[in-house]
């Protein structure tokens, strides 16, 4: 039997069986047999695996350099076949921060792939701030505001703007704050990213700045856990207005310092300019600029 060498190049590309097996259609197990015939053809150990992880031996490293470019180059040629084809194949893969990916790349991807069926989207949910390269995706979905400039990016939605909201039960109790300044005094639901970073409330009015470092009992690093706080009555928030709209509209919560939180640059798809581009991506990328380009 002839060694099949796709699998070693899944798992070296994901250094992870399960992961492989996903992109393979097939289950970690049989990757991982696959793996063992393939050393034992060879007479070499490829891989290095304990109950935790998977790393590459030298010589799985030298064979993974080597091969990797050949492979690139039959993806290619067989995307490139796409062009042929009634209805394009495809994968595309990208990592979204979770308020971005249900607020607007939902939408857009259900609508996409009823267009496209035959196009896989995965989507990683991620508040980090993510190399999408290094992390093998095709795209990621991020506010304008920290997406590297290396980057090209695209909207999929309008311009965003933030709200500061609490309950009409807090504010009976704790007088409105009419300046970013006057929130030091009064109990904030802080957000920190996933890496540690705590995040500070940003004002902007007639040209004057203000960042605000908020103190409270409570930080959360997802915005929806920040709303149920809010929505119980612990304090005030800084919440995406299109997440809290409604809320507002029917009286649960009361909006203040509106005047201080301009629109700004919203969600954007990034992805890296390269010579390979994969077709579903493209696809992709055509079907957004296609749905979010402003009417003639």
């Amino acid at each position: 039997m002839k060694p099949d060498f796709s699998v070693f190049i899944a798992v070296a590309r994901h250094l992870s069986f399960r992961q492989a097996g996903e992109e393979l259609g097939t289950s970690a197990s049989a990757v991982s047999h696959a793996i063992r015939l393939l050393e034992q053809h060879l007479q070499l150990r490829l891989l290095n695996r304990t109950t935790r992880s998977v790393s590459l031996t030298e010589a799985g490293q030298k064979l993974y350099e080597r091969l990797r470019p050949a492979f690139e180059d039959i993806a290619l040629t067989l995307d490139e076949l796409n062009s042929y084809r009634e209805s394009p194949v495809g994968t595309v893969r990208i990592n979204a921060v979770r308020q971005g990916a249900r607020l607007y790349l939902v939408p857009l991807a259900a609508e996409f792939m009823r267009q496209y069926p035959d196009i896989r989207i995965e989507i990683t949910v991620d508040d980090h701030l993510v190399d999408i390269v290094s992390g093998q995706f095709d795209a990621g979905l991020r506010l304008n505001n920290i997406i590297e400039k290396d980057m090209i990016a695209i909207p999929v939605g309008p311009p965003v703007r933030y709200a500061v909201v609490a309950t009409p039960g807090y504010f009976a109790q704790n007088p409105a704050p009419q300046t970013p300044a006057d929130l030091t005094g009064h109990s904030c639901i802080a957000f920190r990213y996933p890496g540690g970073r705590s995040y500070h409330w940003a004002f902007h009015r007639d040209g004057q700045k203000a960042d605000v470092a908020v103190k409270g009992s409570l930080t959360v690093d997802d915005l929806d856990l920040a709303l149920d706080f809010v929505l119980q009555g612990s304090g005030i928030g800084y919440l995406l207005h299109e997440q809290v709209k409604e809320l507002i509209r029917n009286g649960a919560l009361t909006a203040v310092l509106e005047e201080w939180l301009p629109a700004q640059p919203g969600f954007y798809l990034y992805y890296s300019d390269r010579k390979y581009m994969p077709f579903g991506l493209r696809t992709f990328i055509d079907f957004i600029k296609e749905k979010t380009q402003p009417a003639p």
